[in-house]
């Protein structure tokens, strides 16, 4: 099928692609009579969040105080917490399976924390105790009158003429805390229109140092690399995001749309917890009832007892964080089963390697941890178009509707949630939902399900091992 990037008005993909809305949910899907399964989250220790083993006394310091230490402080409002948010802490979102990584698979902090972080709000439904932690962004500016049929309605939702919204829309309020202001009555946003909604997961933070390392032309010449051709055949094209100024490539979000872990940490500090600071220093309500501190709310202090900005410490943090290690085949770790050695060679003979590179190599750095190392992050850090199954219908940057950064697949071995919105916890579910059409990733999902059932659960295997 032809693929139509969207024009702004909706009118080529309206008559090429919305025919197809019932092959989209039954284009490639596991069955029931599928005998491989996910292996799940592996047990033992967790395979991540430990700092870099060649850090400097001074650099191990700082990524465990501030770092590590302001990573986890839970905000009160006095120190800017709110007026909206979406949880009170960055640790809070990124917990498991260790501070840094991504959504725990049981007890969502969200729902936990609810009645003593947020007591004057209403959890909403798509907010599960065995689900993801989620933010919420509208597609729309206002909700769109729509038949409730789930499969159809995001679609009908982005067909509509009222105009894109794009923006998150915090889950939470200040109202009803013991620390609220006495006048602050903002109301939560209407979350009744499920069609005009969509969600993101907390992404992982582990090796983001590594990554920030790699530079520009490393990530383009790899994304042009093609040398037997067959990314060209199988249909994988790919793009970078860039910044708007100087075209340099972002690679930080869902959609590779922040350029550094310091731009990355000032704005989740705004937009998650409401916290102003240094990068963002406009409220996320400006209701002056309820936005009654001086601002930024954080900031670099001055003076003998001064010390860095939070998102100073939270960028240190995450730059000074170890890359995830795998369950087997490096130093440290026992040999990998025969299973797991084979799925990783039909990893890279279907074609999944076309955007999840194995490895890239980050460039000259003054923290010697970074420098001239390999990254083992799976993942080309570019843009793929992956279809109107996946389509989120939110741009940011260059970045389309349906476009997205190939998520790094280190540490996937132990993460419990896939896909940018949570929707699966099955990681079988979440390669099958790659193929829809418009997907890059269709041809490459269709070798996979060409597989036999053992083929298959090597390859899951495989990717649990990691």
């Amino acid at each position: 099928m032809h693929y139509i990037r969207y024009d702004g008005r909706g009118s080529a993909w309206n008559r090429i692609l919305f025919p197809c809305f019932a092959m989209v949910l039954f284009f490639l899907q596991p069955t029931a009579a599928d005998a491989q399964v996910d292996p799940g989250i592996r047990g033992g220790a967790p395979g991540a969040g430990q700092p870099f083993a060649a850090l400097t006394a001074d650099e191990l310091a700082f990524f465990n105080d501030p770092g590590a230490k302001e990573f986890k402080e839970i905000e009160q409002v006095e120190n800017g917490l709110g007026p909206r948010f979406n949880l009170d802490s960055c640790a809070g979102c990124h917990i498991f399976p260790e501070v840094g990584g991504s959504s725990p698979p049981t007890n969502n902090p969200q729902v936990m924390r609810a009645p003593t972080m947020a007591p004057g709000n209403t959890v909403p439904p798509f907010l599960k105790i065995d689900g993801p932690i989620r933010e919420v962004r509208f597609i729309r500016t206002t909700n769109v009158p729509s038949d409730r049929n789930r499969g159809l309605d995001v679609g009908l939702a982005f067909r509509s003429n009222a105009p894109l919204d794009g923006q998150v829309h915090n889950i939470f309020t200040i109202v009803g805390r013991p620390d609220n202001p006495a006048d602050c009555k903002i109301k939560q946003p209407d979350f009744s229109d499920t069609t005009n909604m969509i969600f993101r997961i907390p992404t992982p933070l582990f090796g983001l140092g590594l990554i920030e390392g790699i530079t520009d032309k490393t990530i383009k010449n790899n994304l042009a690399s093609d040398p037997t051709g067959r990314k060209r055949l199988l249909g994988i094209r790919g793009s970078v995001n860039t910044t708007g100024n100087d075209g340099t490539v972002t690679r930080f979000g869902w959609k590779a749309q922040n350029k550094s872990l310091l731009m990355f940490s000032g704005e989740a500090y705004n937009v998650e917890i409401g916290v102003t600071n240094e990068l963002f220093q406009t409220e996320r309500s400006e209701d002056p009832k309820c936005a009654t501190n001086p601002l930024p709310e954080n900031q670099t202090g001055f003076g003998p007892d001064g010390g860095p900005a939070n998102i100073v410490a939270f960028m240190a943090f995450m730059r000074f964080m170890d890359q995830p290690t795998p369950a087997c085949g490096v130093t440290g770790q026992p040999p990998c089963s025969a299973s797991v050695v084979n799925g990783r060679g039909l990893f890279e003979s279907i074609g999944c390697s076309g955007c999840h590179t194995p490895a890239l190599p980050t460039g000259l750095s003054s923290t010697e941890a970074l420098n001239q190392k390999q990254a083992n992050l799976f993942s080309d850090l570019a843009l793929h178009h992956m279809g109107f199954g996946l389509a989120d219908f939110i741009i940011q940057g260059n970045a389309g509707f349906d476009e997205f950064r190939t998520a790094p697949l280190w540490g996937v071995g132990q993460r419990a949630f896939f896909l940018h919105d949570g929707r699966t916890n099955d990681l079988l579910k979440a390669i099958y939902a790659h193929a829809s059409p418009g997907s890059e990733a269709s041809r490459v999902i269709e070798l996979f399900h060409r597989l036999t059932v053992s083929q298959k659960q090597d390859i899951l295997n495989f990717l649990r091992s990691l």
